[in-house]
């Protein structure tokens, strides 16, 4: 069996996660950004994983998982997020400690520990964030969702995801009860385009654009 780097993971799992949330394929430009590399580098990776048979490619195109590369990616997924997991639950992290942890654990650690955890865990299907954690097979159901920074006014649902991106934004939602299963709805909009939104206590905040943008909502 061809042996997969560290290298091959992160770009499986970024191309992946692009688009969970969204339907636009990743360009290599924004991969780049993604993975903080260069984009010459990211173009001689894109080349290896197309002719590994990873991805679909045509050149300044998007790229696309083909199905070994979406096996191998939701398996480093389902790693990275079980880690988050373990970590939340068992050893007294928060949430906006995780990533990086399991950014070097989920390389590292083998499958029959990854599975002994996931039993003591209850196999959990999202971790704290809210990020759905694939199966053994790779498979995830999913509920419709909305960006809240798109949500109209009037607009009411449960929190189903917080991006992780911002380790800040996650430590301020917390302090304010903001978590995913928690209901908000949003009351107006600003002319800055912040959100005021209230929660299901009729407790208001007003959150800006970029928060917004970390937070969906049930559709």
């Amino acid at each position: 069996m061809k042996q997969i780097t560290v290298a091959t993971e992160d770009y499986l799992k970024t191309i992946y996660a692009h688009t969970e949330w969204q339907n636009n394929p990743i360009t290599p430009s924004v991969l780049a950004v993604r993975l903080g590399v260069a984009p010459p580098s990211v173009t001689e990776m894109v080349k290896k994983l197309a002719a590994s048979g990873l991805i679909t490619h045509v050149p300044y195109g998007p790229l696309t998982l083909t199905d070994e590369g979406h096996r191998l990616a939701t398996a480093v997924v389902r790693r990275h997020r079980l880690i988050e997991t373990w970590l939340v639950r068992e050893l007294g992290y928060s949430w906006d400690e995780v990533h990086e942890e399991a950014e070097v654990l989920e390389h590292a650690m083998s499958d029959r520990l990854l599975e002994a955890i996931n039993l003591r865990l209850g196999s959990p299907t999202a971790d704290p964030h809210g990020d759905l954690i694939p199966a053994v097979d790779g498979t995830v159901t999913r509920v419709p969702a909305v960006l809240l920074r798109d949500a109209a006014p009037g607009h009411g649902g449960t929190v189903l995801r917080i991006s992780d991106r911002d380790p800040g934004i996650l430590r301020d939602l917390a302090a304010d009860g903001i978590v995913p299963g928690s209901t908000l709805t949003v009351t107006a909009r600003t002319p800055d385009d912040a959100l005021t939104v209230s929660r299901d206590d009729g407790t208001t905040y007003t959150l800006a654009t970029d928060v917004a943008g970390s937070i969906w909502l049930r559709a």
